[in-house]
Formats: structure tokens, C-alpha cells, sequence
């Protein structure tokens, strides 16, 4: 779901709104403006970094490829991302294989906050990681989100989770939503 929201995969049905616009047929070049407002947290933070590439290269990715900054600055950027994160210079220079779940999680968020997204799709953010990391993570989004001001899509199955983090819910059942409603009433009167 995340990455058909995000362009990643081609949509089969159904609309995709950003900004007022209809982006459900937009190709490469039509999304590439988009992709510096639109970012993800994938489910398995190991797989979605390149194991190859130092923490400092990771996260400052999208710095490089939208042109964010001057490339001197870029690496006082990438701290700063790791301190919001709650990670420390230390980890400019290793690589995911050296971290655990819970820090590479982290890696995860603060490449994809660091070019100031407006929307972020959150697909299972925190299904990998132990339940007291968890909570840690969870808070540090909800953090995250009210300093930067930024719209989560926070896919997941757990609803604990979901009433911690969300104020409006959709409810999926065979690709179809099937309820709206806010947090509070879901969970006190669901449909």
C-alpha cells in the first residue's frame, strides 16, 4: 500500500491525491519534484539501508540527490538529523551490520526526515524491533512529527500502536477501506 501511495509500484485502481493533485498516473519525472515532500520508513530497517554505505552516506542521500544545502554543510546536516534521532557523531562512520535493529531504525527516520518531507508513509515501522525499543521509536516519531510538522500514513497491524500514534484511522479489509472514523471513536464505538 505505502509504495503504490508513493509511486513505487504502478496502482492497478483507486486515486492518489497529493497537493490537489491526481499523481496516480504520474510517471518517473513527473514524480521526482514530489519525492523530496514524500518520503517512507520501511518495516525492516536492515533492508532498506545498502549495507555498503557508511551511516554519514546513507542519511545524507537525499541531501545529494535534491540538491538540499551546500555539500559542505551536508555532513553538520547528518549530525544534526542523528542527534534529533538520538544517535551521536559516532555513527557517521559505520555501517547498518554494526548497529542494532532498534539504531538502524533510527538511521531509517532520519534519512527520510532530513530533506523536511510534508508526508511520510510509515509501512510497519516498528513490527521488527523488541517491544521496549518499540516504545522508544514510537515516541521519537510523535516527536519528530510535532517539531517538523510533518502528515504520517502509518500502516500497521497492531492496533495498541495505532491508537498510540494516530489520530484518524482507516480501517483495510481485502484492499477497501471499510471505516473512517478519529482515533477515539474507533476504539470506543467501531463500526
Amino acid at each position: 500500500l505505502g509504495r503504490t501511495i508513493l509511486r513505487l509500484y504502478s496502482t492497478t485502481e483507486g486515486s492518489i491525491i497529493f497537493d490537489g493533485e491526481h499523481i496516480e498516473n504520474y510517471g518517473f519525472k513527473q514524480m521526482r519534484p514530489l519525492r523530496r515532500d514524500m518520503q517512507m520508513i520501511f518495516q525492516d530497517p536492515l533492508a532498506s539501508l545498502n549495507p555498503r554505505m557508511t551511516i554519514e552516506n546513507i542519511v545524507s542521500t537525499p541531501l545529494k540527490m535534491f540538491k538540499i544545502g551546500e555539500p559542505r554543510f551536508w555532513r553538520d546536516h547528518v549530525v544534526e538529523a542523528l542527534r534529533i534521532v538520538g544517535l551521536s557523531e559516532e555513527y557517521l562512520q559505520k555501517y547498518p551490520h554494526e548497529m542494532s535493529g532498534g539504531q538502524r531504525q533510527r538511521v531509517v527516520i532520519a534519512r527520510a526526515m532530513i530533506s523536511n518531507p510534508r508526508f511520510v508513509v510509515c509501512d510497519e515501522p516498528v513490527s521488527a524491533l523488541d517491544v521496549s525499543v518499540r516504545a522508544q521509536v514510537l515516541n521519537l516519531m510523535k516527536d519528530i512529527q510535532e517539531e517538523l510538522h510533518t502528515a504520517y500514513l502509518f500502516i500497521s497491524h497492531d492496533l495498541s500502536t495505532v491508537r498510540y500514534i494516530c489520530d484518524r484511522i482507516a480501517v483495510m479489509y481485502l484492499g477497501h477501506i471499510i471505516e473512517i472514523a478519529e482515533a477515539n471513536e474507533l476504539f470506543e464505538a467501531p463500526a
